[in-house]
This record gives C-alpha cells, structure tokens and sequence, in this order.
C-alpha cells in the first residue's frame, strides 16, 4: 500500500479511496466492487494496482472490467507491470499479462490437488481433527446412566448430531 501512495504521489495523484482485499478470487470481492461503484459515480479518475493479477482473477473478468472502466474514461495503471492502458501497446500487454496470470494459477490449484491426492494415497487424514471419537467413551456411559443426547452434548461439548453418530456406530 505504501508503494501505491508513493506512486500515487510522483504522479500528482491525490488517493480518494484505498482498497485492500485478502482471500481467493473465487469469492465476491466487495472491496473491488466499491471500487467499481465509486468509478461508476465518477468520485475517482484512476485506479492504481500493485499488479495485474491482484484486480482480475480471470481473462474474462479481467477484460470485461478493464473495458468498463475505459468506457468510464477511468485511467487503469499497473506499478509492478509499468502499465498504463490508456494506450493500444499498454492494453494488448495488460492481456497477454492477464493470460499468464490465470496459466499460473491454474498450475498452482493442480499441483495443490495432486499434493492432496499424494496426502491421501499416503493414509493422511486432511481436514479438522475429530473431536467428538475421542469422547466416544464418555457418551456410552453417560447415555446409558439415563442422561439425554442434548445434555450429554451440553456437558462434552459436542454436537448434538455427533452424540447420535456415536451412540449408533456403538449399536453396530
């Protein structure tokens, strides 16, 4: 953030908003959205990124929101890409750009699945740990000393739906 103040700054920009989202691309990027809308309401001239990938997650989003912004007469600038696609060169770049961005994505989610797949080949348990086999024990006795399935959950800090999955995993 602090390179795109200073960026901002050499140019004789004056920052209206500052937007930083975390998270996947897969999701609604409300930040990014607001960004749009405030483009839209003509409150901002520019939108300044630290990098191409980081506002598009995909060619087609990518592209579809570069040329609204452009019919907007809203400047797009690139720091880290030196791009300005104000111009021809800048925005046939800023695709090529975009293409390879989702090319490498797209190899880092395959090789995150085949090192799952590898994980799971090898007998290793992904996801959260269970917490309620451990208290299988405790269920049986309290549920056979009269106690209801809630107060049992209540009192082992479980679910209620996990003390009905052990008490019937104990009946088979």
């Amino acid at each position: 953030m602090r390179a795109l103040r200073e960026s901002a700054l050499k140019r004789g920009w004056t920052v209206a908003e500052e937007c930083k989202e975390v998270g996947s691309g897969a999701v609604a990027r409300a930040m990014r959205q607001r960004l749009i809308d405030s483009a839209r309401r003509r409150d901002i001239d520019v939108v300044l990124v630290w990098r191409l990938d980081r506002w598009g997650r995909s060619v087609a989003d990518l592209v579809s929101t570069l040329q609204e912004l452009t019919a907007l007469e809203v400047v797009f600038v690139s720091v880290t890409e030196s791009l300005d696609l104000t111009t021809p060169a800048g925005r046939a770049m800023a695709g090529l750009l975009s293409v390879f961005a989702e090319f490498e994505r797209d190899i880092m989610r395959k090789r995150v699945r085949a090192g799952l797949a590898y994980a799971r080949s090898q007998g290793k348990r992904l996801g959260r740990p269970p917490t309620a086999a451990g208290k299988a024990g405790s269920v049986t006795d309290l549920f056979l000393s009269g106690i209801s399935k809630s107060e049992i959950a209540r009192r082992l800090g479980i679910g209620r739906t996990s003390v009905r999955r052990l008490l019937e995993e104990k009946k088979s």
